[in-house]
């Protein structure tokens, strides 16, 4: 749809957004949402909270108990079915600890701390350490020099614009980036932002990282040593195939479903990057692709088409969010992107079509995606 809800052939969907700066404020898209979308309900975030780790609970619960009795062609049906269920609801309980990151799930910053630090910790995110680079993210969205995550290569790059910008290399990239994508860039910073040397999400000393948060990256890793170490000891009791059906590739298939979120929220062949001579907070922020997941919407408490609102209030919690998008995309227009491609149609365009960015031929300071 468009931002008046007309319906946007191909075509339209692939076309450059507005560049020039918008004639609205972040100040005019505020006054136009109701107030009660800025208020935090603890009833209501705890609500989801519990709904999502109760299903979790019965997810493990029904599969370790009954799986193992069923006849093993049974098995080889209910094994995946209970993987991509516990996944995708993982997805969704995770989704709820990022919000806690952003102060979006309670009036409370030591809730939203304790409860976001728990979440993460079981999904094997260290809490304070993404709600750090991430948060720079959101200060730098779509700079070419200073965003977090998702940095585009340039041409000058021969590795990727020549020897990976073919089909097998594009397969590769896609397997690459959706399988290892989200361990790699908490361990390496692949995807992430250049730090003239090793960054890393465990670090305390990462250059990720200032002085006065190298305390709570050190609390987050505690925090991943608690679970790992609760794993070892499912590990112990269940053995390593149970742990590895019940736990790891559940895990596996969560950390599949953010790639395909975070990618595709932040990568389209119609949206620009801007490099700090033309770069400011309001465009960067409006540089985000809303998608429909389907039936997966609500699993994902609606991140996934929300998220241009997000990050431009990203105190909005997930359940008033549909509201506000509602209300501002009449003033964004043209500036707001939604695209309702098929997900796995539009991983797959994407990977191919967004390889590197170039200027724009007319305007300085502004890049676009080629292959």
């Amino acid at each position: 749809m468009g931002a008046g809800g007309q319906m946007k052939t191909a075509k339209d969907i692939l076309k450059h957004v507005p560049v020039s700066k918008p004639p609205f404020g972040i100040s005019d898209l505020k006054k136009a949402i109701p107030p009660h979308c800025f208020k935090r309900s603890l009833i209501r975030s705890f609500g989801s909270f519990f709904r999502d780790l109760i299903t979790i609970y019965t997810f493990y619960s029904l599969a370790s108990t009954y799986i193992p009795l069923l006849p093993p062609t049974l098995s080889y049906i209910a094994w995946p079915l209970y993987w991509f269920a516990q996944g995708i609801i993982l997805m969704g309980f995770w989704i709820l600890g990022h919000e806690c990151g952003h102060h979006a799930f309670s009036e409370y910053q030591w809730v939203d701390d304790a409860v976001g630090f728990f979440i993460h910790s079981v999904c094997l995110t260290p809490y304070f350490s993404f709600k750090y680079s991430h948060r720079s993210h959101h200060a730098h969205t779509n700079s070419i020099e200073y965003d977090e995550v998702y940095i585009p290569k340039r041409k000058s790059d021969t590795f990727f614009t020549e020897f990976m910008n073919n089909g097998p290399g594009n397969v590769f990239t896609l397997i690459y980036r959706t399988t290892l994508g989200l361990p790699s860039y908490l361990i390496f910073n692949t995807y992430g932002r250049d730090y003239n040397g090793f960054a890393n999400h465990f670090l305390p000393q990462s250059g990720i990282f200032n002085d006065r948060e190298r305390g709570q990256v050190v609390l987050s890793d505690v925090g991943i040593a608690a679970v790992l170490y609760a794993l070892y000891q499912l590990l112990l009791t269940q053995g390593l195939k149970m742990t590895i059906f019940l736990q790891g590739i559940p895990l596996f298939v969560m950390s599949v479903f953010f790639i395909f979120l975070t990618y595709l929220n932040h990568t389209h062949p119609a949206i620009a990057h801007y490099d700090s001579t033309e770069w400011d907070w309001l465009r960067g922020a409006l540089s985000t692709i809303d998608r429909d997941f389907g039936i997966l919407n609500r699993v994902f408490h609606n991140a996934n088409h929300t998220h241009g609102i997000h990050h431009l209030f990203p105190t909005i919690p997930h359940y008033h969010a549909i509201e506000a998008r509602e209300v501002v995309k009449p003033i964004l227009g043209d500036y707001y992107m939604y695209d309702d491609t098929p997900i796995l149609k539009a991983m797959w365009r994407d990977t191919k079509e967004c390889i590197y960015v170039e200027p724009d031929e007319e305007k300085k300071g502004v890049y676009w995606y080629y292959k």
